[in-house]
């Protein structure tokens, strides 16, 4: 993949929400007050997130969310614009607020988050088919992939998954925060995504397994577990460790750049998430993607907040791991 913008379109349906920011050296014990560091506001939702982290990398991105009628949908537009992505095509709901998230981050850059979800929880089955199919309308030809979290209503991601498969449109799940969906839309994630601890939530759910994922190993069997079974690709992040993927018979572990510094955790997992859509958008293979994304994400740990610490396309590129992948089998 060179430096050149990705001929794709990523379709998101997603959450969008205000993010306030708090910084401490400890997280405060029950009852207790405590006096922040510092403060700042930003945008913030796992869709709005993956969107500006996939934008960043040249990939047009068509959005299915809602914001309230507010400062903060102001600001929401705003942002969307300055991030390359049409602010002015969220629907907006007069019955609830946008969407805020507070978020703690302490001194060794770990978070506690708390999420109104307000508007979000208004995306309507009609907001979905109307703009896939504006979006495969204008596609001419270009690749177009589509991408739903767990911020969503189950149902709605559902309805999305149907949409795109009587479209040929390919789907990717990040099912952050888990939940269960309808097992067709589970059939056509490709790739489906998840941290360690979605994954243990799904292998119980799904086959009662409960055996702990602690280490690269179980990562890797149990990728391949849900490829074989689930649907027909898997990724699994690993935090620092990377990434682990299988899919097409294959199953491989991609190490991560080591951080310079660890300062915030917070929407590493959308850095890395976005950054897949975008590379998949540009026609190129998942263990490319896999590749770009643990890179995008070790990128975002190094700095504060969200959406400000994804890396553009000519960063990214110096900082991807040399190899592609390891131990495919």
């Amino acid at each position: 993949m060179t430096t050149e913008a990705p001929d794709g379109i990523a379709v998101i349906l997603g959450s969008v929400n205000v993010d306030t920011f708090i910084y401490v050296d400890d997280f405060p014990a029950p009852g207790e007050t405590i006096l922040a560091g510092r403060g700042e506001v930003g945008l913030g939702g796992k869709g709005a997130n993956q969107a500006v982290a996939a934008s960043l990398l040249g990939t047009r991105v068509d959005f299915i969310g809602r914001v309230g009628d507010d400062g903060f949908a102001d600001y929401v537009r705003q942002q969307f614009d300055a991030f390359g992505i049409d602010g002015q095509a969220l629907a907006a709901s007069t019955a609830s607020p946008t969407g805020a998230a507070y978020i703690t981050v302490n001194a060794q850059g770990e978070n506690t988050i708390c999420v109104v979800s307000g508007a979000n929880v208004e995306i309507e089955t009609t907001d979905v088919e109307n703009l896939v199919e504006r979006s495969a309308a204008s596609a001419q030809g270009r690749e177009l992939i589509a991408l739903a979290q767990g911020e969503t209503a189950g149902a709605l991601t559902d309805a999305f998954a149907r949409e795109c498969r009587s479209r040929g449109i390919r789907f990717v799940l990040n099912l952050a925060p888990f939940l269960r969906l309808d097992d067709d839309t589970m059939r056509l994630a490709d790739p489906l995504i998840v941290n360690e601890g979605e994954a243990g939530q799904l292998l119980e759910s799904v086959f009662g397994q409960t055996d702990p994922l602690d280490s690269v190993e179980s990562a890797k069997s149990a990728a391949k577990l849900l490829a074989e079974r689930l649907c027909p690709s898997v990724v699994i992040t690993l935090g620092a460790d990377g990434a682990v993927a299988a899919g097409n018979g294959e199953c491989w572990h991609q190490p991560a750049p080591v951080p310079k510094k660890v300062v915030d955790t917070t929407g590493a997992g959308d850095a890395f998430v976005g950054a897949v859509v975008s590379v998949l958008a540009r026609g190129d293979s998942l263990r490319e993607a896999v590749r770009w994304g643990v890179a995008a994400g070790s990128i975002a740990v190094e700095r504060r907040g969200t959406t400000l610490a994804y890396p553009t396309l000519a960063q990214l590129e110096q900082s991807l791991p040399t190899a592609t992948f390891v131990g495919a089998r």
